[in-house]
C-alpha cells in the first residue's frame, strides 16, 4: 500500500498533479475537496460541525483504504506548518498507513502567488471544487490564508524518508506528476 500526500497552499496544483499522477500510476485520487464539498451543503467547513464531518469521512476512508489491497492512494491537503494540529493530523495519517505496512511519500508543492491566482480560476478547479466557484471569495481566502498561516515548510523541516519539494511554478501538472512518479518509482 502506498500513500502519496501532496501538500501545499491553495491553487498550487495539488489536485491537477494528483489527477495526472493517478493516470500514470493507478493510485486512487482523494483530493481534500471531495469531503469539503460533500459536507458544505449542510455545514460550512469553517464550522465545528463541518470540520468534524469532513474529518470523520476522511478518517473512515483512510481506515478502509489502508487495510485494503488497493495499490494506493493520493491525498491532497493544505498543511499549515505553523499549526501543531496540522502536524498531528499528518503524522496520524502517516502512522495509520505505515502501521499497516504501507509506504508514505510526501510531496510538497510550491508556486508563485501570481501563478496560484491564475490557477485558482482554471476550468478543472472550478468543475471539481464547487466551493471555489465564487472567485472573489476564493481569491480572498487564498490571500488571507497565506497571510494567516505558513503554507510551505522551512528548509529541512520535513524529516521523512520519502520527501520531495517541488516548485511547480513553471511546470505543467503532467510534468510534475512525471517527476513525482520517477522520483519515487511509482
Amino acid at each position: 500500500m502506498k500513500l502519496v500526500l501532496i501538500v501545499g497552499p491553495q491553487a498550487v496544483g495539488k489536485m491537477a498533479v494528483g489527477l495526472e499522477l493517478a493516470k500514470r500510476t493507478g493510485l486512487k485520487l482523494f483530493h481534500n475537496h471531495m469531503t469539503i464539498d460533500l459536507v458544505s451543503p449542510f455545514f460550512d467547513y469553517g464550522t465545528k460541525e463541518g470540520k468534524r464531518l469532513v474529518n470523520l469521512f476522511r478518517q473512515e476512508i483512510f481506515e478502509e483504504v489502508s487495510k485494503s489491497n488497493l495499490y494506493g492512494l493520493i491525498f491532497t491537503y493544505v498543511w499549515a506548518f505553523d499549526q501543531q494540529s496540522d502536524w498531528d493530523y499528518i503524522n496520524g495519517v502517516c502512522e495509520l498507513f505505515e502501521s499497516r505496512g504501507g509506504t508514505v511519500y510526501l510531496v510538497e508543492l510550491e508556486a508563485d502567488l501570481n501563478v496560484r491566482l491564475e490557477r485558482n480560476k482554471t476550468p478543472l478547479r472550478l468543475e471539481q471544487k464547487p466551493t471555489k466557484r465564487n472567485l472573489e471569495w476564493s481569491e480572498n481566502n487564498l490571500k488571507s490564508s497565506m497571510e494567516a498561516y505558513r503554507l510551505n515548510s522551512l528548509e529541512g523541516e520535513i524529516q521523512r524518508e520519502h520527501y520531495l519539494r517541488l516548485d511547480n511554478t513553471d511546470l505543467s501538472a503532467v510534468e510534475a506528476a512525471r517527476m513525482i512518479q520517477e522520483t519515487f518509482d511509482l
